[in-house]
């Protein structure tokens, strides 16, 4: 790891190695990703760890608002005023007013929402900064340039480096946990756009990064491998959806195929019990539910075609 990034795990759920944030060092210290409310002060415990004052950063960086990457931005932003808050133009309507995202995140999470991620505080609207596509920013030491890579979400960022050919990927390269090398495809509602993430990819693999570090988890170098793994996934995961739907199953049971599917190349790779943190931070179902909503909704605009 370079001596001014820090990788910081937030624990979430109490389960460690799925969630990280990344502390950047230097004249503008700063974060990528908040992570959600929840873990807030495990974040700031893991920032005074590496010898920073949480008063002396200067901004957050999100790569896309769902709320385990951006749910505790408010929570930071309304704790220490002087913070800047980085977000894609889609997302930062949400980040100022958060009812439609914790209203959308309350119908996939239920009962669960508020233990997993706790309140979600607005962002005051001054402390909200918009990055365009391909607008650079300091944080820490680096000039890091926001780049609109949507298809897991339609607000999403990734943060290229290229003095460091690191790239911060948030969760368009997928996910992919320490200890192994198998590459998850997270694809939750409502807004899954496969055709928009296959461009996303070609513009990540033409940057040619050394490392992509993952928000689920960790920096990772086998660059090509990870990429190629999650392409084939969604591809795969998409055709058991609709294998299933054109069968007349019901979302159980296309869940049921897509898990026992899932879990077995996990095993297989990694060992009996090793899926358990993947189905934490992005269950089966709901990429299931993510990949429905698609395919319905590809078929209406294919429909509505002149």
């Amino acid at each position: 790891m370079a001596d001014d990034l820090v990788v910081i795990d937030v624990h979430y759920n109490h389960t460690p190695q799925v969630i990280s944030a990344y502390l950047l060092l230097g004249e503008r210290p700063a974060l990528i990703e908040s992570g959600p409310t929840s873990t807030v002060d495990t974040l700031l415990a893991g920032v005074r760890e590496a010898g920073v004052d949480p008063r002396d950063l200067r901004a957050v960086a999100v790569t896309h608002i769902h709320l385990d990457h951006a749910g505790g931005a408010g929570t930071l932003a309304r704790r220490f005023p002087q913070l800047e808050v980085y977000v894609h133009p889609a997302g930062a309507p949400h980040l100022i007013d958060p009812a439609r995202l914790v209203a959308s995140a309350g119908r996939l999470y239920g009962d669960a929402l508020q233990r997993l991620f706790g309140d979600v505080a607005p962002v005051p609207e001054g402390q909200v900064k918009v990055l365009q596509d391909g607008e650079s920013v300091l944080l820490g030491s680096r000039q890091l340039v926001a780049l609109d890579t949507p298809g897991h979400a339609n607000h999403h960022h990734a943060f290229w480096d290229p003095a460091s050919a690191d790239l911060f990927t948030g969760d368009v390269a997928g996910v992919a946990l320490p200890g192994s090398r198998y590459v998850r495809a997270p694809t939750p509602p409502p807004q899954l756009d496969l055709r928009a993430w296959d461009r996303s990819l070609a513009r990540l693999r033409a940057l040619r990064p050394r490392r992509l570090l993952l928000t689920h988890f960790g920096p990772h170098t086998w660059v090509a491998d990870l990429l190629a793994q999650l392409e084939a996934r969604l591809q795969r995961n998409l055709q058991l959806v609709r294998e299933g739907l054109a069968a007349g199953e019901s979302e159980d049971a296309i869940t049921g195929r897509l898990r026992a599917e899932t879990l077995r190349e996990i095993e297989l790779r990694d060992g009996p019990g090793a899926s358990a943190r993947y189905e934490l931070i992005m269950p089966v179902w709901q990429s299931v539910t993510g990949l429905i909503r698609y395919v319905h909704t590809s078929e209406q605009e294919e429909s509505r075609a002149p």
